[in-house]
């Protein structure tokens, strides 16, 4: 189980209702570059408190030049006052983001929409440089796949194509 999945499911266990009710406001939220995924299943939300009738979000970006973070802020704030509650967002950069954190619901949703969920820190890296046939592709599940760039759609991305469907795709990269 990742980290936030567990921090995830202790913070609901032991809140109020109305802690219950921001999570599942949270949970409508959208990576804005993964839409297919909501913030809490990206692991970016670490706390949220309500603090004088104030809902305080503390999110972490996924790496600190992330420019989807104004993005989420105002996502978060919207989505939020559309239920009533006023919001507050703080930017957290330490402990850094890990993909980890990654929800095991946000990987699978990672793979439906055709990326490549990460890999563990080893074997990333031997995708990644040492060209271990490691990756299996979203599309077929072969793991007949090969690097094209070590870039894709974003920088936390890599760019791989199956060599049995012949489909490209992005691989997210392991981020420890």
């Amino acid at each position: 189980m990742s980290k936030t999945a567990g921090v995830y499911k202790k913070m609901t266990k032991t809140t109020s209702n109305t802690n219950q009710t921001l999570f599942d406001i949270l949970e409508t939220v959208s990576d804005p570059e993964i839409p297919v995924l909501s913030i809490m299943e990206m692991g970016v939300v670490r706390d949220v408190k309500m603090i004088n009738n104030i809902v305080e979000v503390t999110i972490t970006p996924t790496y600190s030049g992330c420019p989807a973070m104004d993005v989420i802020g105002d996502d978060i704030k919207k989505a939020l006052k559309e239920k009533g509650f006023e919001a507050k967002v703080n930017l957290v950069l330490s402990p850094a983001w890990t993909t980890d954190w990654i929800t095991p619901k946000g990987r699978q949703a990672l793979e439906k929409y055709g990326i490549a969920a990460p890999l563990e820190a080893e074997a990333d890296k031997e995708a990644l440089l040492g060209n271990k046939k490691l990756v299996k592709c979203p599309q077929c599940g072969s793991f007949q796949t090969k690097l094209v760039s070590q870039f894709g759609s974003t920088a936390c991305k890599a760019f791989f194509q199956c060599e049995d469907c012949l489909e490209p795709f992005d691989y997210f990269k392991c981020l420890k």
